[in-house]
């Protein structure tokens, strides 16, 4: 099977062309449901119900679990949308009738069961329909950027974050957690020590426990074998900054991002799968981190762009 490549193909369509357990994991970013308009047709995200949006996601995404090891996990990058009265004027700012980045961007569509200015839930109504389908849901990675875009609302707390989700294909899989562990702060290790060597904790505890911890304490038995920690396991509250990128494609995620889910998700050598691959941030840093990629894009400049981009991040 080829890898480094870049599929110039409907999701779907090229996903059925790769084989069986062919990918380590998966990294990618849908399109958000009636938020951007790619100008390509077929594109997810325009679909007339969120039931729809979430329905080919779910299809694909089985695709997806298809290719994956049987160790394989899926990163799912995925934002909400809220619903409209049905007019174009009320889900555009006034200040920029054709969007922020030169789109219109919402179809500002009536949602069955939703009034107008619910948030719909298409996070979790994809997550859902997900592990309804096989897969394993095992964290809701909550994205917080420092620097989220400005939004004109008054009437609610301007949005900062996205959802991650980590979802396997099998109940065990391959999950780095020294690959993007924390460092400990110095007092998480310094309550560490009187947990686990006696120390305060300890002297407030009576009985047996307490007598062997200040055993382990005055002999220092506890780090005979092993040193002192410094890192912890990754918190499921990301801070991460968005990056601006120079190029025609206004929804790239950040390549701190794409590189946290991959290492902790793929061997290096392996194969990072993205069947969104929009500008090639997946594919770019898999290059940087030592591991192979496959990119699917419906858009063919689009495509171009990414492989541009690859291309300078390798030089």
């Amino acid at each position: 099977m080829q890898t480094d490549v870049i599929y110039n193909m409907d999701a779907l369509e090229a996903l059925r062309s790769l084989p069986d357990e062919s990918v380590h994991c998966c990294v990618t970013s849908p399109p958000y449901y009636a938020l951007r308009d790619y100008g390509v047709e077929g594109q997810i995200g325009r679909e007339s119900t969120p039931n729809e949006y979430v329905a080919r996601l779910t299809e694909v995404f089985a695709e997806v679990r298809r290719v994956l090891c049987s160790d394989g996990t899926l990163w799912l990058n995925i934002s909400d949308t809220f619903a409209g009265k049905g007019d174009q004027g009320d889900a555009l700012d006034p200040k920029y009738p054709n969007g922020r980045t030169g789109q219109t961007v919402a179809l500002n569509r009536t949602v069955e069961g939703c009034k107008s200015k619910d948030m719909i839930g298409i996070p979790w109504m994809l997550a859902f329909a997900l592990r309804a389908d096989g897969w394993y849901l095992r964290s809701d990675i909550i994205w917080r950027k420092g620097n989220p875009m400005p939004e004109s609302c008054k009437d609610r707390p301007s949005r900062c974050y996205e959802h991650i989700f980590l979802l396997s294909k099998s109940r065990k899989y391959l999950y780095d957690a020294a690959a993007i562990a924390e460092p400990m702060a110095p007092s998480s290790a310094a309550r560490y020590r009187r947990r686990c060597c006696g120390g305060k904790y300890a002297e407030k505890v009576p009985g047996q426990n307490n007598v062997q911890g200040l055993n382990m304490m005055r002999t220092g038995s506890y780090y005979a074998d092993k040193p002192e920690p410094t890192m912890r396991n990754k918190r499921d509250v990301w801070d991460i900054n968005t990056v601006s990128y120079r190029g025609g494609h206004f929804a790239a995620y950040p390549p701190k991002l794409a590189e946290t889910c991959i290492l902790a998700g793929c061997p290096e050598g392996g194969i990072v799968l993205d069947p969104f691959f929009g500008s090639g941030t997946t594919g770019a840093v898999a290059k940087q981190l030592a591991r192979h990629y496959i990119g699917i894009e419906l858009n063919p400049e689009y495509c171009k762009l990414a492989q541009k981009r690859i291309e300078e991040a390798s030089a």
